[in-house]
């Protein structure tokens, strides 16, 4: 298949399976209301067919007889018939009402249940999937995805259900009628599925393509609003525009070819219709002029007016039924491509975690040895239960101890950004990483969270492998405070809280003051109770920073990681700022990342990184004396970037 340069066309068939499985949540669910709905359906489906077979009764033994012997001779049959057809209708009414309010139930309740599924997977899932996918991207999954899977659920499968219902009902009834006649109909049928398949399976390559470019450009448009500024200040704006409308082309061009092809299949169907229909009547009027036997379930006759008139009537029944069916392809062809990307997301292999080491409140009994609390003490422990020697339970203290020995990482195989990176941090210590971006500096930190695990080389934490520590007890023992300040919708007092979710207010505020954040929000309009959103956007940057910092203060950890938590900060603001991770940071293992050389000063130890290696490591002075990397970077000679 020839292509426009770029373009993105999926030849993939559709995956039927990502159908059987949505169709296996929704029966796991809903399957007693399921069955309500298809009785409902198929009630309406019925009452249909046999109020049209009442109006052949109606001609045959009403209208015409009437005409020879009187209406009045015939005026019990009209009123037994009549009565029929409007129970009949009413029965098709009221199933028509209930089956719609039950399905937009299941509808909204499958959309809720993969959101839900969707959400909490998302969040078992590893930092690596995040560094993979735009965000956008993802939440084109929550809203695109899951809404196709809404259409299919709410609306194209009980239309596709009444419609094959129908058609069940109406072919049967037809045999009853005349086989002659239901063989002609059969083959216009097939005649319109051929032109259905030609029409679905371009549309369905379009589709899938569609919901593509779409994710593309909703994430293409989410970098963009959170890059507003950077595109302002160096006045990208043309560009952004150009780069949008290649974006927006390439989902245009997708979403025309596959709309206009899907749209083009009801009028051609129709169109083989009312072909179908003239012709039929033609065949149906040959049958009564040539007086032909007319072969039918009931056994050999001659065909009357009215089964030939109801006949007529049930072809344009089935005629809209099929072009119905027809119509839902494309709909069918987008939920299916939606789900595969739900179900992809859903199936994402969660974060692993072999550790069973876990954090617990400890105390000291009589002979001064540790043992597990049930209450908060203020001193903690890792309870390491050793299930591959003796079966014991030992405590060791929570101090911040950490050594990493002849660590090599990558983030991909063919791209090693670490190579046998060793140090050691004692308790109480202040490490400070400085290097050029991409030399490794965050990376060793990611590896200390364990938001990647090392393929060789060991880290240890208070002499334990943190592979054997749970990762949620391992992070609760770390403080993270990062150059990017994330902070979310609710008040200051709720942001700081969230560091620790169970702590009081009382403890919040201290926290705050410890980071030097007491004085400015108590000058807020609401003070604590200040609402914030867009990410404290009514906030400077500095007092953003602050509320993170009282946010990691309230968490009390012993180990803090400071990630370039000053560099986009103003002198002023660094000081104010400084001072409040000072009081942090007291007592506690510190490991920074700073482009401002004048911030890790006072550090025990200072490893100036290189393309992934430790090439100098000493204090200050030390490194001084060396008049090496450090000593040029720090006199201005060499440039950190």
């Amino acid at each position: 298949m020839s292509r426009r340069p770029g373009r993105y066309v999926s030849d993939k068939k559709i995956d039927l399976k990502s159908l059987k499985r949505l169709l296996s949540y929704v029966f796991k669910r809903y399957g007693f209301l399921l069955v309500i709905v298809f009785l409902c359906i198929l009630a309406n489906s019925v009452s249909t067919v046999v109020v049209n077979s009442y109006m052949a009764r109606l001609i045959d033994t009403v209208i015409i007889p009437g005409l020879d012997v009187g209406y009045e001779a015939v005026e019990s049959d009209l009123y037994v018939i009549i009565r029929m057809m409007v129970l009949f209708n009413i029965a098709g009414i009221l199933a028509v009402l209930i089956y719609p309010q039950i399905m937009a139930r299941v509808g909204q309740g499958t959309i809720k249940g993969l959101r839900d599924e969707m959400f909490e997977k998302m969040e078992t899932l590893p930092v690596r999937y995040f560094d993979s996918h735009t965000h956008g991207e993802i939440m084109s999954t929550y809203t695109n995805d899951v809404g196709t899977i809404r259409m299919l659920v709410g609306q194209t499968i009980p239309s596709a259900l009444t419609s094959i219902i129908t058609i069940g009902s109406i072919f049967f009834t037809m045999l009853s009628y005349s086989l002659w006649m239901t063989l002609f109909v059969l083959l216009m049928v097939g005649v319109m599925l051929r032109i259905t398949k030609t029409f679905g399976s371009r549309s369905t390559r379009y589709m899938k393509a569609q919901q593509k470019s779409l994710a593309e450009e909703e994430g293409f448009i989410e970098e963009m609003m959170e890059g507003m500024k950077v595109v302002k200040v160096f006045t990208h704006e043309e560009e952004a525009k150009k780069k949008f409308d290649e974006v927006n082309e390439k989902l245009f061009e997708d979403s025309n070819i596959a709309n206009a092809t899907a749209n083009s299949l009801m009028p051609v169907l129709a169109n083989v219709g009312n072909i179908m229909y003239v012709l039929l009547a033609v065949v149906g009027g040959l049958l009564v002029i040539l007086k032909i036997p007319n072969v039918s379930l009931k056994g050999v006759s001659v065909i009357s007016i009215g089964v030939i008139i109801s006949f007529l009537a049930l072809t344009r029944q089935l005629s809209g039924s099929v072009s119905q069916i027809s119509s839902q392809i494309s709909t069918i062809a987008m939920a299916l491509a939606g789900s595969d990307r739900v179900f992809a997301l859903i199936d994402e292999k969660s974060e692993e975690d072999q550790g069973y080491v876990t954090l617990v409140n400890a105390e000291r009994d009589e002979n001064g040895e540790l043992k597990e609390a049930d209450h908060h003490t203020g001193l903690w422990a890792w309870k390491h239960y050793h299930a591959q020697s003796d079966h014991s339970t030992t405590y060791v203290e929570l101090k911040g101890d950490i050594q990493m020995v002849d660590v090599d990482f990558a983030y991909v195989p063919e791209k090693q950004v670490l190579y046998d990176v060793s140090l050691y941090a004692k308790p109480g210590q202040k490490i400070a990483f400085v290097g050029a971006t991409g030399a490794g500096k965050t990376t060793i930190t990611n590896l200390i969270n364990r938001f990647y695990d090392i393929p060789d080389g060991k880290i240890r934490y208070d002499g334990i492998n943190i592979n054997k520590i749970k990762k949620p007890d391992l992070r609760r023992s770390l403080g993270v405070v990062l150059q990017d300040v994330n902070l979310f919708t609710g008040t200051v007092m709720d942001n700081i809280r969230y560091g620790k979710l169970d702590a009081t207010d009382e403890e919040c505020i201290a926290a705050a003051k410890l980071a030097n954040a007491h004085d400015f929000i108590t000058r807020l309009p609401d003070g604590y109770q200040t609402m914030l959103s867009g990410n404290g956007s009514q906030l400077s940057q500095g007092q953003r920073q602050l509320i993170s910092i009282a946010r990691a203060a309230v968490a009390d950890p012993p180990v803090m990681i400071l990630d370039e938590a000053t560099s986009s900060i103003d002198t002023r603001t660094e000081k104010l700022v400084q001072q409040g991770m000072d009081n942090l940071m007291k007592d506690r293992t510190v490991f920074v990342i700073a482009h401002r050389l004048s911030t890790v000063r006072d550090a025990n130890a200072i490893m100036v990184l290189d393309h992934g290696k430790i090439i100098e490591r000493g204090t200050h002075e030390q490194l001084l004396e060396q008049k090496g990397t450090y000593y040029q970077l720090y006199t201005g000679a060499f440039e950190l970037e």
